[in-house]
């Protein structure tokens, strides 16, 4: 017996320990399943619906102990207010309204940026410029713009559509910048190693390393141009019997329709809500987390 073992060892097999089998069918692999609650708190949508369950059921219930409609109607009274303006066409105009002016404003604050952007990681000059009306502008809010705005191009599309620009075009200029500055010299050595062309260069290599910052940019201008719009047309619901969401809320309260006003709030919020978890949380999906730059949520 002994003389096996340091045969077996001498071959490279290692001794069998006593009463272990060797039939590797015998062996079972046992594979625990996680229980379904742990399984469904795992899903960050169902964390979020029961964040959004808990703050709906804090404001019903605190409505119901003020008990003045006026001041604050409750959760369910605001559901039936949005559902009746709903369902009478009011509020799914003036969403689409809003909607329109805002992809137009959005629309050419991110072709600006670009451009600007573009120009100053090529051209030295281009980059003071940059600098420079960045540290102006930045933190120049749109709204105090709209005065002006209303003196040039008096009431209509185009004073929101410049403030819009205004909110959009410094928010994403910057972050995109900061972004493709934060690129490590390795990737761009690789770059003109490979003998890319310029635009290729920015394609390739500066764009899919910046990204996270490119995204960032274009989340912050989405914000900022959302409030921006709501905010002026709620000043051109003192001048303008028209308008979009804004007009809308501003409209019920001259009605003293409370509802009606919480209403329009909670469509700004569904619709920022929707916004961010369905669009830029799928091209996060799809480009930061398959890149392997940021863990998934």
């Amino acid at each position: 017996m002994r003389e096996n073992v340091m045969v077996n060892q001498a071959v490279g097999h290692p001794p069998s320990a006593p009463n272990a089998p060797n039939d590797a069918a015998t062996l079972q692999v046992t594979q625990n399943t996680l229980p379904l609650a742990v399984r469904l708190w795992d899903q960050g949508w169902i964390r979020k619906t029961f964040v959004l369950v808990i703050l709906a059921g804090i404001w019903q219930g605190y409505a119901l102990y003020l008990n003045n409609d006026l001041l604050l109607p409750t959760f369910v009274d605001t559901c039936q207010a949005l559902w009746n303006s709903i369902v009478a066409g009011e509020l799914p105009d003036r969403v689409l309204s809003s909607l329109d002016i805002l992809m137009i404003g959005y629309g050419v604050g991110l072709v600006i940026a670009a451009v600007l952007t573009l120009l100053a990681i090529t051209n030295r000059l281009a980059t003071d410029f940059l600098e420079v009306m960045t540290a102006m502008f930045n933190p120049l809010p749109a709204i105090a713009l709209l005065p002006l705005a209303l003196i040039w191009f008096g009431l209509g599309k185009l004073t929101i559509v410049f403030v819009l620009v205004h909110s959009v075009l410094w928010a994403v200029t910057l972050n995109t910048y900061s972004g493709f500055q934060s690129v490590s010299a390795t990737l761009k050595m690789v770059g003109r190693n490979y003998g890319m062309s310029h635009l290729s260069f920015v394609m390739k290599i500066l764009i899919p390393a910046a990204f996270p910052s490119i995204l960032s940019g274009l989340k912050i201008g989405w914000a900022f141009a959302w409030r921006t719009l709501i905010a002026a047309e709620l000043v051109f619901g003192v001048s303008s019997s028209s308008g979009g969401l804004g007009w809308f809320i501003y409209e019920k309260k001259n009605q003293l329709d409370t509802s009606a006003v919480f209403a329009g709030l909670l469509t700004i919020i569904i619709i920022g809500l929707v916004v961010e978890n369905l669009i830029f949380r799928t091209i996060e999906r799809r480009t930061v987390q398959r890149w392997g730059m940021q863990a998934a949520a």
